[in-house]
């Protein structure tokens, strides 16, 4: 099988983890697997799907215990991270909620903001998600039409937002909006918009490819009218705060792209074992396991790599260029093993009930969300020729300058 042959994995050795992942497991079983197909068809999970994994300690694992958080290192959330994708069970979305909106809380949030929001997310009573997508931006974040009206002891807020993870499901948004507009102080910040706020409304659950089970839908902010106080870091500074941030979120992908890759080979291992043709098992045909000996090689591979950036992301040390090809790679290498997995599985392989066909459709979004793997290698790129690009920017704000003087 194919943990007898699997690189011994040191992150995850500790008797602490080993407990974690029991938990994720029995979790799944009596949580998750249940109602899935409910789920699927209503485009979102139960409320109570959330507030039991806040009951069993599920949710932000690494945010620090006085906060409500775990207070355990990023290593256990890979892993939550990872087995989740192993298991092919993708709702509720808890990785946007722990590891993407709980640390620009932690980070950027004052005291009151913290003590407010970390608690309630780590319970599973409020969730969280990121209004960072508009219809027509994509990943340009700069280009966001959403408008934040300094109204003095107010913002007002004006525009909406889509493609948004677990949307549907969340108590408050991180919104970044456009404040200062036409003016010299322009920027994006960053503005907690909460759940009963007047002209704050939802669309529908989208019906997506994949990822069924998990909500994604619009936002829409017409005249809401927010304090102060729910400005998150600060005013002007939301495109730094993000680019700050997106390390982690795209290294999570890297993540849910290698468990979902081994819990493919996992499957595709007992099938081809079990499915006869030719008056034999199909694993008995040398097609067979050539392709699975080059997936499981593929999987080692990017396993041992993601791993490294588990740990330089654990220490506070991985950068930008590293989580983009967590992201990229990780993700690039998900589709080929689902799909070389899905090829082995012959038709029953296309059949929505069987496990490798959501994977299949669930696996496609993994090239786009995060920022698409085309915006990745640009950056990767802009790595390895850092001193063209530090000239070619300097170039064009000298050109602005004389531009400007004339």
């Amino acid at each position: 099988m194919y943990a007898d042959i699997k690189l011994p994995r040191d992150i995850y050795a500790s008797e602490e983890h080993q407990m974690l992942k029991d938990t994720i497991n029995e979790y799944y079983k009596q949580f998750i697997e249940p109602h899935r197909e409910r789920w699927e068809e209503q485009g979102y999970c139960d409320k109570d799907a959330w507030l039991k994994a806040g009951e069993l300690g599920l949710l932000c694992l690494d945010m620090p215990e006085e906060y409500g958080g775990g207070g355990l290192d990023f290593t256990f959330a890979a892993l939550l991270i990872e087995e989740f994708s192993r298991l092919g069970a993708n709702a509720p979305g808890f990785s946007m909620h722990s590891d993407i909106i709980a640390p620009y809380i932690l980070k950027l949030g004052t005291e009151e903001q913290k003590k407010k929001f970390i608690p309630k997310m780590a319970s599973g009573e409020w969730v969280g998600c990121l209004g960072m997508t508009e219809p027509g931006t994509g990943s340009d974040v700069q280009a966001i039409r959403t408008t934040a009206a300094d109204m003095g002891d107010h913002y007002l807020i004006n525009g909406s937002k889509t493609f948004i993870t677990i949307g549907y499901n969340a108590y408050f948004c991180i919104v970044a909006c456009k404040t200062n507009p036409g003016t010299p102080k322009e920027g994006i910040s960053l503005i907690i918009v909460e759940e009963g706020m007047e002209g704050f409304s939802k669309g529908k659950p989208f019906k997506k490819l994949g990822l069924k089970e998990s909500d994604t839908c619009e936002l829409f902010f017409e005249d809401v009218k927010v304090p102060k106080e729910n400005l998150l870091g600060i005013e002007g500074k939301g495109f730094i705060h993000m680019m700050t941030e997106l390390p982690r979120e795209r290294h999570t992908i890297g993540l849910q792209s290698v468990g979902s890759a081994e819990g493919a080979i996992e499957d595709t291992i007992v099938y081809t074992q079990t499915r006869e043709a030719f008056k034999q098992p199909i694993c008995g045909f040398q097609n067979t396991q050539f392709k699975m000996a080059e997936m499981a090689m593929d999987l080692q591979m990017h396993q041992a790599f993601i791993d490294r950036c588990t740990q330089l992301l654990a220490e506070g040390k991985l950068t930008a260029i590293q989580a983009s090809m967590s992201k990229s790679s990780g993700s690039d290498m998900q589709a080929r093993v689902v799909d070389g997995c899905l090829q082995l599985h012959g038709g029953y392989g296309y059949m929505w009930e069987f496990a490798i066909a959501r994977r299949y459709a669930d696996a496609r979004v993994a090239r786009i969300y995060g920022g698409t793997n085309e915006i990745m290698k640009l950056m990767i790129s802009r790595g390895l020729f850092k001193d063209y690009h530090a000239e070619l920017k300097a170039k064009r704000k000298a050109a602005k300058a004389k531009a400007a003087a004339q």
